[in-house]
């Protein structure tokens, strides 16, 4: 059965993608919440995309989640959207989560493909997709794709093929993967008609000259947002060696992370470097040692990271 897509608006800007705060026991910690959105707002973020990849999610309760989302849409001044990841091995687990989303007031859901089982062909992803965003009807449902997280490594063009005119609140995709064909690809289809969200710090102005990305969901946003907002400021002035200069140091801060285990971890402890204790990560995350983050202070010293990163 057809039905017609619904029209939602496009996200132009960067959304970022939080880090869950916790308790040195484990239990998560709304109390920073409001000061981190300040914070993101402060530094030019148009929203966030929680209790994702980069906020733990899956090693999340969905009570957790609940009260995660609930911090945020809370905390959210006017305009900020909160799109809420609500991707679970659990379908219906997930379909909870987009309605209490909804409920709550949240912008918008997103989910990935969930790790297990393994969805090996689009017409299963469709399936999955489709029972989740019928949860929250009228909210825009984003697909997270990640393969890199859950193996599912399908061709996009031909989700939003069998997506379209089937899941009405289907509004796009966050694309975190290499292919900037593909994300081209997708980004033409219909003449733009769903939204690409690029998912790639590391390579947001080759997505601008390519394929003329207008909005993006970013993990290291959550301290290097002002140096990629100044990427997409200086490619819509016309300075292009500006933003070469800009992405090139984004570059530098991703080299550094990739020595301390990637953002989630390392990311995660830059934030209290910057003045903004999140906590540990969760059991199985292997967090940093005390010598660990000395050395990284060290290297982002070496590049100047405090002066060009994000301010409290």
């Amino acid at each position: 059965m057809l039905h017609t897509t619904m029209e939602f608006e496009k996200i132009k800007g960067l959304i970022d993608a939080p880090f869950t705060p916790f308790h040195e026991n484990g239990d998560i910690n709304v109390e920073p919440i409001p000061q981190y959105c300040n914070m993101l707002v402060a530094n030019g973020m148009k929203g966030v995309f929680i209790n994702g990849s980069s906020g733990e999610g899956y090693m999340l309760t969905p009570d957790e989640r609940k009260a995660i989302a609930e911090a945020w849409v809370k905390a959210a001044p006017e305009g900020f959207k909160v799109i809420v990841h609500v991707g679970s091995c659990c379908a219906r687990e997930s379909r909870e989560l987009a309605r209490h989303a909804a409920e709550i007031g949240a912008w918008g859901i997103g989910a990935m493909a969930p790790p297990f089982p393994k969805i090996n062909r689009v017409e299963e992803l469709v399936k999955y997709i489709e029972y989740i965003a019928a949860g929250a009807p009228e909210l825009p449902f984003y697909y997270y794709h990640i393969p890199a997280f859950n193996g599912a490594y399908l061709p996009m063009i031909k989700l939003l093929e069998e997506v379209d005119g089937r899941v009405p609140n289907f509004a796009g995709i966050k694309y975190t993967y290499e292919s900037i064909y593909e994300y081209n690809q997708c980004r033409l289809y219909k003449n733009g008609k769903f939204d690409m969200l690029h998912g790639q710090d590391e390579t947001i102005l080759p997505s601008l000259a390519m394929g003329g990305a207008q909005g993006g969901i970013g993990g290291t946003t959550n301290y290097n947002g002002r140096e990629l907002n100044a990427i997409i400021e200086c490619w819509n002035n016309g300075d292009l060696e500006g933003a070469r200069e800009h992405q090139n140091y984004a570059q530098e801060v991703i080299n550094v992370i990739c020595h301390y285990r990637g953002n989630i971890v390392a990311g995660k402890r830059i934030m209290k470097l910057i003045g903004l204790d999140l906590g540990p990560n969760r059991v199985p995350f292997q967090n940093m040692t005390d010598e660990e983050e000395e050395a990284m202070r060290a290297e982002l010293d070496a590049i100047d990271f405090f002066c060009r990163c994000n301010k409290l």
